[in-house]
């Protein structure tokens, strides 16, 4: 313990300037201390879950290990702040492509032949048009189906995950994840219809 509290006094920069130098985790174990509560903020404020946002503020410190001995960083609060929003971008990023391709595989499964069987002249630009009216179908939705869908698909959250976290019945969550599934589909095929 006393060696941990002679460098607590040590200014951010100096702690890293130590930890460069010797590769001693116990400098960065000191950032952690200063510094994961503000993550954990700033993570909880972006993926809306207190499991998830804990397991980013781990991943975030053991990234940083790697990072601070290949970055000279003058500002590190500053930087931090800027890292940790990245990564959890990275991981909305990730969680919406799986929802995106679970719901192409559920809803698109009797169009995909025909999509992909027709000539389109920019394959990119229509992906992005699909997702664009993925996310509009969403918002669209009640306020249950709106939020089983998504601790379903993107939280890939099991169904009595979700019943703890809404307080639905089973029934309901699985009748309110069929219906909205359905709904979505049809609201997409009318959506892509007009875009045509």
């Amino acid at each position: 313990m006393l060696y941990h509290e002679k460098y607590n006094d040590l200014s951010d920069n100096e702690l890293i300037t130590e930890f460069k130098n010797t590769k001693n985790n116990v400098f960065v174990g000191i950032l952690y201390k200063r510094y994961s509560h503000l993550v954990l903020g700033l993570s909880l404020k972006y993926l809306k879950n207190e499991d998830e946002a804990k397991d980013a503020v781990m991943q975030i410190f053991e990234k940083l290990l790697a990072d601070l001995l290949k970055f000279n960083i003058e500002y590190f609060k500053s930087w931090l702040y800027t890292f940790s929003k990245n990564h959890c971008l990275m991981i909305i990023r990730s969680q919406q492509a799986k929802l995106k391709k679970e719901m192409d595989l559920q809803i698109h499964a009797d169009s995909f032949m025909e999509t992909e069987s027709s000539s389109h002249p920019n394959k990119a630009e229509e992906k992005e048009i699909q997702y664009t009216l993925l996310e509009k179908a969403i918002e669209e939705l009640s306020e249950e189906q709106k939020k089983c869908i998504e601790l379903f698909y993107l939280k890939q959250k099991s169904y009595h995950e979700i019943v703890d976290i809404t307080g639905y019945s089973v029934n309901e969550v699985k009748s309110f994840i069929q219906n909205g599934k359905r709904n979505l589909k049809i609201k997409l095929e009318k959506n892509s219809e007009q875009t045509r």
